[in-house]
């Protein structure tokens, strides 16, 4: 039987999970933070903040599901539905070579909340740069349009956000946005590039580190996940209505500001923040 306390911090952690993880904001840097806040750490912590997107992960198939069963149903016969499936494959395996190559240590090295900071200013700075390029200047208006060749460049850049504080929606829909692909279409891929990154991912993860689990841990997991679920469920309808009308700046002054915000309390001591 799970405490209350543990309860709490497993039902906050998928609240932040769910809230941060298609936003350009970083979800993994949100979970350092408020994991050293509550005191929420250690190695099954990292497995179980991995985990967890498979909740937000789930909300993303519900929203983009008709797209998701179209292609599946024309993969046999349908080249457009096949380029696609393709695209996103080639997108995704550059982040499994470089994560199976440098994961450990990143992870060991990388996962501080100093890091995380810093991260979050410079990701700021790069979201102004990208929101000052016209939006005419986007050559790729949908998904289906893309090459293969712009498949594996936002695969690419999507490698960067191994780099906790990045963001992988930030990075793979402003970089996105960078290469040529329009607000809308960077985004749609952005989700869609996220179901066998994030599956694999926790799959991954859970798998490597299964010494540390048993199936008393059950509980806490289905907690992080439903309330991870619940609140990116919510999250990526906002978002989809929010894109049609507004830029990403405002993503990037609170980014500036957050980052500030962790840097000052950390310099000061007015805040003890943990590994």
């Amino acid at each position: 039987m799970l405490d209350s306390l543990l309860m709490f911090q497993a039902a906050v952690m998928g609240v932040v999970e769910g809230l941060t993880e298609f936003l350009p904001i970083s979800s993994t840097g949100h979970l350092i933070l408020a994991g050293s806040l509550l005191g929420f750490t250690g190695d099954k912590a990292k497995v179980f903040e991995i985990a967890i997107q498979t909740g937000a992960i789930l909300a993303v198939i519900i929203v983009y599901w008709q797209k998701i069963r179209g292609t599946v149903v024309a993969l046999p016969a349908s080249r457009p539905a096949q380029r696609f499936a393709l695209n996103v494959l080639i997108a995704f395996l550059p982040a499994v070579v470089l994560g199976l190559a440098f994961g450990k240590a990143i992870k060991a090295h990388l996962f501080t909340p100093q890091v995380v900071a810093s991260t979050f200013i410079l990701g700021a700075f790069v979201i102004l740069w990208a929101e000052r390029r016209p939006q005419s200047a986007a050559r790729v208006h949908s998904v289906d349009d893309m090459t293969a060749l712009d498949a594996l460049k936002v695969g690419l850049v999507q490698c960067f956000a191994m780099i906790p504080g990045t963001s992988r929606s930030g990075a793979t829909i402003i970089g996105g946005m960078l290469l040529g692909l329009s607000r809308q279409t960077a985004t749609d891929f952005s989700f869609f590039l996220a179901i066998p990154t994030l599956i694999g991912a926790g799959a991954y993860s859970l798998w490597k580190e299964r010494a540390l689990l048993s199936w008393a841990d059950l509980p806490l997991f289905g907690i992080g996940l439903l309330f991870s679920f619940i609140s990116a469920w919510l999250c990526v309808r906002w978002l989809l209505r929010y894109i049609a009308n507004h830029s990403f700046v405002p993503f990037a002054w609170y980014r500036l500001g957050f980052g500030a915000l962790v840097l000052l309390t950390w310099w000061t001591g007015w805040v003890t923040w943990g590994d």
